[in-house]
C-alpha cells in the first residue's frame, strides 16, 4: 500500500552493539507476554533483595561512615534512588530528629520515589516518607525521616538554615542531568560540609564524571589517601540487552515520524509497552491526539491502544497514569518529553521511540533574553533514553535519525545547564544565601562571565540588589523567596503596591501551567477558536489568560463550562492550586491582596515593572525587534495576537526558536513606560516614534 511508503525505513541493529548482553536475562521467546515486576508475587523484602544495589548495603554504610561524601556510579535500575535512603534509616541515621533529604530534577520523580518507599515500608505517604515539590507538600515535619524534594526546595531550606542541621544525610539524585539547581547545590553543599561536619553527602547517578566530583569535594591537600573526605563506588546495574535501530534516510518532520513508527510497533511487533520521546508539551499533546485517533484499531493479537501523555506541565494524579500496569487486551504508549528519560522507571516499556531533539533553554547575554531552543540531543542522552528500554527485559529502540549522525553530529554529553541558562535567578538565591561574591563562587562547572555578568546587571535593573552587589531589603528578599523566575517575582512582589496583586497573582499562576486552551483538531477546531474569542483581548495574552480564570471562578459547573468552551480544565484548576500556594507567601511578606477593578491599564504597568527587559517593538521592517540586543522576533501563532492589527510597543514572556523566533505569552505596552519603571536598563534617548 502507498500509506506504508510514509513509514520510516529502519536499519537492522549495528552488528556490535554498545549494550552488553547478559545471556542469562535474554528472553529470547518473542511471544511471552512482558510483565513489568516478575518478582511481583514475592514480598516487598524478597523483591528488594533481588535488587543490584542490596549486594552492596554494608559497603555503602561503611563508607557513608568513613568518608563525609559518597559518589555512588550505577545502572539506571540498580536500586539507588529507592534503596539507600531507607538502608540509612535502617542503620541509624535519621534518629534525634535529623531527616535523610534525597533531591530529584523533576516533581514527577520525587513524587513517584517518595510514593513507592512509602508502600515499601509499610506506611502512608507523608508520614515516614514524604514529599515536597514547588506548591505542593506531603510531609509531616514531627515523623517524616525520608524526604524527597526537588533540587529548588532544597535551595530554599538553605535559606532558612544555611548549615541545613535538620538533616543527617543529603542524598543528590540524577547528578548527570547537570541542571542550574543542581550546580547550585553542589557548590553550596561544599561549603556546608566543610562547617557542618556531622552531614553527610551521597551523590548518585548513572552516568557522571565521578573523578571530576571526588577532586570538587575532596578537602584533602595532602598525598595520603588515607584522609580522603570523598570516595567513588561503582554499582553494577540489571540492565538488559536493547536493539538499536536506526533509520536509513534523515525524517524531514519528527513528530509525524514518531506517530507512524509507534503504529508500526503496534501492528508489527509482539507484546510490550511503548515510550515515545518528545521535546514537548504541545508536540506530546499533538501526538497523543493523533495516536488516540488510531487507537480504534487492532494491533498484533487483538491489541488496542492505550495512549497517555506524560509532561511536567501535567497534574501528579494525570502524571501518575503513565505508571499505571497496563490492562490486559492493551499496549500502553506514554508519549513523554524528556522527564521519562532518567529518574522515573515506567513499567513494562519494551519499545522506545527517539525522536532525537530536545528542548532546552538557551540564554544570550547580548540580547538579555533567554530562548527555549530545539536542538539534537546528546549522545549520553540518546543511550539514557535507549536505556529505558532494556528495564524489565530485552528490548528495541527506534532512532528517527541515521547512524552516521549519532556518531559525527551528535555531542557526547549535554552542556551544564549553568552554562547555558539566564542566571539571574541563581544570583539572587546565592545572594539570599550570604554569598557575597558571586563571581568568586565555587561552581562544579563555572558559567560564562558574560551571562554572570549580565545577571548581575539585571538583578540590579530589578532593584534587587544594590551598588555594591549587596542584596536588597525588603524586595531583593522577597524576590529570593519567590519560587518564580525574577522578572515575574518583581511583578508580584511590587503588585500590592500598584493595586493589582489579585489580577498578577492570577496571571502569573496561569503561566505556571500548561495551556489552558485545549488542542482540538478536525471540524471542532473552528468552534473552539470561536469560543476562545470570548475572553481574548487586544491587550494580549496575559490578560486573556486573566479572564479565561475569572470566567470560570464565578461557573458551578466548572467542568462543563470549560468543555463547552474548549478550556483544559485541569490546567485551571492546577492554576487555582498554585494560586491559593502563592496567596499564602504574599501573606508570609505582608503583600496586600488588592485588585485593580477591571483597570487593565495598572495591570499592563506592574508587568511591565517586571518584564522591562523582554520588551519589542514592530520595525519598519514588518518584524519586531527587542529594544535591546536587536533580535528580529515573530508573534507566535498562538497568541490572540497574531491574527489581529500588529501593536507597536509589547512585553513577551520567552522566546521559542523553531524556524524563527517567536515570542509567546504577549501583552501589549506603552514605550513611556520603559523610561518610567526601568530608567537603569533603558535610556531616555528612546525615539517613541520608531
Amino acid at each position: 500500500m502507498q500509506s506504508t511508503s510514509r513509514v520510516p525505513r529502519f536499519l537492522k541493529p549495528p552488528v556490535e552493539s554498545s549494550w552488553e548482553e547478559d545471556k542469562s536475562d535474554l528472553d529470547t521467546n518473542q511471544s511471552t507476554t512482558f510483565l513489568y515486576n516478575p518478582n511481583v508475587s514475592l514480598s516487598l523484602d524478597q523483591q528488594r533483595q533481588r535488587l543490584p544495589i542490596f549486594q552492596n548495603k554494608n559497603h555503602i554504610i561503611y563508607l557513608l561512615e568513613k568518608y563525609q561524601t559518597l559518589i555512588l556510579v550505577g545502572e539506571t535500575g540498580s536500586g539507588k534512588s529507592t534503596q539507600i535512603p531507607q538502608y540509612l534509616l535502617e542503620a541509624g541515621w535519621a534518629h534525634d530528629g535529623k531527616i535523610i533529604g534525597v533531591t530529584e530534577p523533576r516533581r514527577v520523580a520525587a513524587t513517584t520515589l517518595a510514593s513507592r518507599v512509602a508502600e515499601e515500608k509499610g506506611s502512608a505517604l507523608g508520614e515516614l516518607v514524604g514529599y515536597s515539590i514547588r506548591f505542593d507538600d506531603c510531609f509531616d515535619p514531627d515523623t517524616t525521616k525520608i524526604k524527597y524534594m526537588t533540587e529548588g526546595i532544597l535551595l530554599r531550606e538553605m535559606m532558612a538554615d544555611p548549615l541545613l542541621r535538620n538533616y543527617s544525610v543529603i542524598i543528590l539524585d540524577e547528578v548527570h542531568e547537570r541542571t542550574l539547581n543542581t550546580d547550585i547545590v553542589l557548590g553550596l553543599l561544599k561549603k556546608i560540609l566543610k562547617k557542618n561536619k556531622k552531614l553527610k553527602l551521597v551523590i548518585s547517578s548513572a552516568t557522571v564524571d565521578a573523578n571530576q566530583l571526588k577532586i570538587f569535594f575532596n578537602y584533602n591537600r595532602t598525598r595520603n589517601e588515607d584522609d580522603d573526605t570523598a570516595t567513588i563506588m561503582s554499582v553494577e546495574g540489571r540492565l538488559y540487552p536493547v536493539d538499536i535501530h536506526y533509520v536509513k534516510e534523515p525524517v524531514a518532520d519528527y513528530v509525524k515520524g514518531v506517530v507512524e513508527t509507534v503504529m508500526k510497533i503496534h501492528t508489527s511487533e509482539p507484546r510490550g509497552d511503548v515510550l515515545a520521546f518528545l521535546t514537548g508539551m504541545d508536540e506530546v499533546e499533538g501526538v497523543v491526539s493523533l495516536l488516540s485517533q488510531q487507537a480504534r484499531s487492532s494491533g498484533t493479537d487483538g491489541l488496542k491502544l492505550l495512549v497517555t501523555p506524560l509532561h511536567g506541565s501535567l497534574p501528579n494524579s494525570e502524571q501518575l497514569k503513565a505508571f499505571r500496569f497496563t490492562p490486559r487486551g492493551l499496549r500502553k504508549v506514554v508519549v513523554a518529553t524528556n522527564i521519562a528519560e532518567t529518574s522515573v522507571t515506567i513499567p513494562g516499556i519494551v519499545y522506545v521511540v527517539d525522536c532525537g531533539f530536545v528542548k532546552q533553554r538557551w540564554f544570550n547575554s547580548s540580547t538579555n533574553s533567554d530562548s527555549l531552543v530545539i536542538v539534537p540531543e546528546s549522545q549520553s542522552s540518546a543511550n539514557q533514553r535507549a536505556g529505558r528500554a532494556g528495564r524489565v527485559q530485552s528490548g528495541k529502540a527506534y532512532r528517527l535519525f541515521t547512524e552516521e549522525a549519532f556518531e559525527s553530529q551528535l555531542e557526547v554529553a549535554t552542556p551544564p545547564e549553568m552554562q547555558r541558562s539566564d542566571l539571574s535567578g541563581a544570583v539572587l538565591q546565592l545572594k539570599a544565601l550570604g554569598i557575597d561574591s558571586v563571581l568568586r563562587f565555587s561552581f562544579p562547572s563555572p558559567p560564562p562571565a558574560g551571562n554572570l555578568l549580565a545577571a548581575l546587571e539585571l538583578c540590579y535593573a530589578l532593584g534587587a540588589i544594590g551598588d555594591q552587589g549587596e542584596l536588597l531589603e525588603p524586595l531583593g528578599t522577597t524576590m529570593a523567596e519567590f519560587p518564580l523566575q525574577p522578572l515575574f517575582a518583581k511583578a508580584l512582589a511590587i503588585s500590592g503596591d500598584m493595586g493589582c496583586s489579585e489580577e498578577i497573582l492570577t496571571i502569573i499562576s496561569m503561566l505556571q501551567v500548561q495551556s489552558v486552551f485545549g488542542h482540538v483538531r478536525g471540524g471542532a477546531a473552528v468552534r473552539a477558536r470561536v469560543a476562545r474569542r470570548k475572553f481574548e483581548v487586544s491587550e494580549g495574552d496575559l490578560l486573556t489568560y486573566l479572564n479565561v480564570f475569572e470566567a470560570s471562578r464565578v461557573r458551578a459547573h466548572a467542568k462543563e463550562w470549560c468543555r463547552h468552551n474548549f478550556l483544559n480544565g485541569r490546567a485551571i484548576a492546577r492554576a487555582a492550586q498554585v494560586r491559593r500556594s502563592m496567596a499564602k507567601l504574599l501573606e508570609r511578606f505582608h503583600i496586600p491582596l488588592v485588585s485593580c477593578k477591571g483597570n487593565s491599564d495598572v495591570v499592563r504597568r506592574c508587568l511591565t515593572a517586571g518584564l522591562f527587559p523582554n520588551a519589542a517593538y514592530l520595525h519598519h521592517s514588518g518584524v519586531y525587534k527587542m529594544v535591546r540586543g536587536n533580535q528580529d522576533l515573530h508573534i507566535h501563532p498562538t497568541s490572540v495576537l497574531f491574527t489581529s492589527e500588529q501593536p507597536q510597543w509589547l512585553i513577551f514572556c520567552e522566546i521559542l526558536h523553531t524556524n524563527q523566533a517567536y515570542m509567546k505569552d504577549i501583552t501589549v505596552i506603552e514605550p513611556a513606560w520603559l523610561v518610567e519603571l526601568a530608567p537603569h536598563f533603558y535610556e531616555l534617548t528612546i525615539d517613541m516614534d520608531t
